[in-house]
């Protein structure tokens, strides 16, 4: 399976924007992860800390994953 990163040039806005909408929705980063293996998404807690600080890219299939779980949509996550 391919997999596609996804390179944030625009500093960090969806690091920033998983953080902020995880934190709306009163979960923590362990909780979100945990779902987010539950629906075979391949990511680590390790992971998502490095994501949300913008330290590392996120996979396409991650990021639709963290829309899923966290019932958002590409927009809200995309926007700055």
């Amino acid at each position: 399976m391919l997999q596609v990163k996804i390179k944030d040039d625009a500093g960090n806005i969806v690091g920033r924007n998983i953080r902020k909408i995880r934190k709306s929705r009163h979960m923590g980063q362990t909780a979100l992860v945990r779902e987010l293996q539950l629906l075979d998404v391949d990511i680590t807690r390790e992971a998502l800390v490095k994501i949300e600080r913008g330290i590392q890219h996120i996979q396409l299939t991650q990021l639709r994953g963290i829309r899923d779980v966290l019932h958002t949509t590409y927009e809200e996550l995309l926007d700055k």
